[in-house]
């Protein structure tokens, strides 16, 4: 099959010019950023309740990825069809709330019905809008300019370097209520709990650890065939190793009986005791798996003991794996 390769260098420059485009039209936005976008931040850092954003078509699905953003970095938001609004859902906008209002054209039908309602509760609007000399413009507090001098779409017709605008704003918008607010990598770790950074910042050792029956005990009388036994059933690669007092004597790796196998034939005459290596590291509980995985990174090991804290480091409560860490998703 033969390549067209006008057809391909058509190609090339089409997408070069696309992306041309939209990046001169996010660059004029800077100038932009003036007065009314500075009172839009202190307007919503002010708001006692949420910021509802809202817009149709293009522009609405802008306005959803608007409202998680303010949302998942510390202001909370929430977007509100402007078409169900006008049909019921207008009950979901409170007196506390302010609205973000998102409309290229700045003719929106749908927000335009909406806005003597939304008046009526004596909310506040910030308009995100294409065209400065539009009736959204003329029915909102405050106006934000996102307009463009033309669409990356050759026909220039089709939502592209508009919506890319309004998407750049709404980001410079987030981003400035961000700094505004002190919010820091703990508190978006909060709001992102199931993400990697979330794990890192907020799994500790004590919800992936194994406890309980779960744990490879042997006494260190025990001969070397039970503990294999043992380390076996449990699936975790060691075996803990107690005292007479239930208290932590050492442990045994699968490395250590290779290695006792190398040097003797005998092994299995001997006991727990005699393959055990003496003050295995260990962590307390509430100590952070990333932390943890740290530990087993330096030392090049794969398991860890987990004590209750670091004053009951006898008798520990718990073992962890790196397996654990890792299927855990912190990296």
């Amino acid at each position: 099959m033969s390549i067209n390769k006008k057809k391909v260098g058509n190609n090339i420059l089409v997408g070069k010019e696309v992306i041309q485009i939209e990046a001169d039209a996010v660059a004029q936005l800077a100038d932009r950023i003036d007065e009314q976008f500075n009172q839009a931040v202190e307007c919503i850092f002010n708001c006692g309740g949420r910021v509802i954003v809202s817009g149709m078509g293009k522009s609405g699905l802008i306005s959803q990825k608007i409202a998680s953003t303010l949302a998942s970095t510390g202001t909370p938001a929430q977007f509100v069809h402007p078409g169900e609004a006008i049909h019921g859902d207008l009950g979901m906008i409170t007196d506390k709330d302010i609205v973000l209002a998102v409309s290229n054209s700045g003719e929106t039908h749908e927000l335009i019905q909406l806005m003597p309602a939304i008046r009526r509760l004596g909310v506040s609007v910030i308009g995100l809008v294409g065209r400065r000399e539009s009736t959204v413009s003329s029915m909102v507090d405050i106006v934000i300019d996102t307009s463009v001098e033309r669409e990356a779409c050759t026909l220039d017709l089709a939502p592209t370097a508009s919506t890319t605008a309004m998407l750049a704003m709404g980001d410079a918008l987030a981003v400035a209520l961000l700094e505004k607010r002190g919010f820091q990598r703990e508190d978006f770790a909060l709001l992102h709990p199931g993400g990697t950074l979330g794990k890192q910042l907020l799994l500790t050792v004590r919800e992936i650890m194994h406890s309980g029956d779960d744990l490879p005990i042997v006494a260190r009388d025990a001969d070397v065939k039970s503990a294999l036994l043992t380390m076996s059933e449990k699936r975790l690669g060691v075996a803990i190793v107690l005292d007479d007092d239930g208290n932590l004597a050492g442990i045994i790796t699968d490395g250590d009986i290779r290695r006792a196998l190398e040097k003797s034939d005998h092994i299995f005459d001997e006991t727990a005791e005699f393959l055990m290596a003496s003050n295995p590291k260990w962590v307390s509980q509430d100590t952070l798996a990333i932390n943890g995985l740290e530990i087993m990174e330096k030392y090049s090991i794969t398991s860890l003991f987990v004590y209750e804290d670091e004053a009951n480091n006898r008798k520990p409560v718990g073992i962890v794996h790196i397996h654990d860490i890792l299927k855990a998703g912190i990296m």
